[in-house]
C-alpha cells in the first residue's frame, strides 16, 4: 500500500467506509478480541452493527484517511456530549447483535459499556474507537488523524476515551490524555483517559 496522504481526509464517511477499517485496525485488541472470541467474522459484523447505531445520534462524527488513490487507512469514531442512542436504537443494535454476533458478544460488550459509560466527564466528547490498517501502521497515520480530530473537534469538556491496550496508554498520553481511572471489566484491564480542552489546558499550563 502506498504513504497515506497527510492531508487527504474524509470528514463525513458513512459507516459501512469505517466499519472494515476498524475491523482490521483492531484484529489483536484486548477488549475487541474479548466481545468477538476472535473471530473475524463477530469482529466485522459487530463494528458494522455498531457504526450503523452510532450513526443514528445527533452530532455523531466519523472520519477517515485515507491513501493517495483514495483508499481508506485509518477511521475515528466521536461521540458528542450526553448523547447515546434512543431506546429503539438500542434495541435494534440488541437485535442486530445477537443475530450476527451472538450472545456472548452482545452480553460482553454490555458488561463492558455499564463499566466505562459512568466515568465519561460531563460534557466531554468521547472518542469511541480510532484504528489503522495493519498495511499502513508504524507510518503516522493514527498521530495524523488524531491530530485532526483534536483540532477540529469544539470540545469545552475535552475528550474522553477508554483503552484495554496498555501501548495506547503511552501514545494517548503524548497527546495530552490523562488517566482518570483504571478498571477491570472481565478479564480487562481498562484505562479511562480524558484531554481537556486547549483553554484549560493553556490554564493550568498542560
Amino acid at each position: 500500500m502506498s504513504e497515506p496522504d497527510a492531508g487527504d481526509h474524509d470528514d463525513a464517511p458513512p459507516p459501512a467506509r469505517c466499519a472494515p477499517v476498524l475491523a482490521a485496525a483492531f484484529v489483536r485488541e484486548p477488549a475487541m478480541t474479548w466481545i468477538s472470541g476472535g473471530s473475524d467474522r463477530v469482529r466485522r459484523a459487530w463494528f458494522t452493527t455498531t457504526l450503523r447505531t452510532h450513526a443514528t445520534l445527533p452530532g455523531a462524527r466519523r472520519r477517515l484517511l485515507v491513501d493517495r488513490h483514495g483508499r481508506p487507512v485509518a477511521a475515528a469514531v466521536l461521540t458528542p456530549p450526553a448523547t447515546a442512542p434512543s431506546g429503539a436504537a438500542r434495541a435494534a443494535w440488541a437485535s442486530r447483535t445477537l443475530a450476527g454476533c451472538g450472545p456472548r458478544a452482545l452480553l460482553r460488550t454490555l458488561r463492558y459499556l455499564h463499566a466505562v459509560e459512568a466515568e465519561t466527564p460531563p460534557g466531554a466528547w468521547t472518542l469511541e474507537f480510532i484504528g489503522v490498517e495493519p498495511a499502513a501502521a508504524g507510518r503516522g497515520a493514527g498521530g495524523r488523524l488524531l491530530d485532526r480530530l483534536l483540532a477540529a473537534t469544539p470540545a469545552p469538556g475535552g475528550v474522553f476515551l477508554t483503552t484495554a491496550d496498555e501501548a495506547n496508554v503511552r501514545l494517548y498520553r503524548r497527546f495530552g490524555f490523562t488517566t482518570l481511572r483504571r478498571l477491570t471489566v472481565g478479564p480487562l484491564e481498562v484505562t479511562a483517559m480524558w484531554r481537556p480542552d486547549a483553554s484549560e489546558r493553556t490554564r493550568t499550563g498542560g
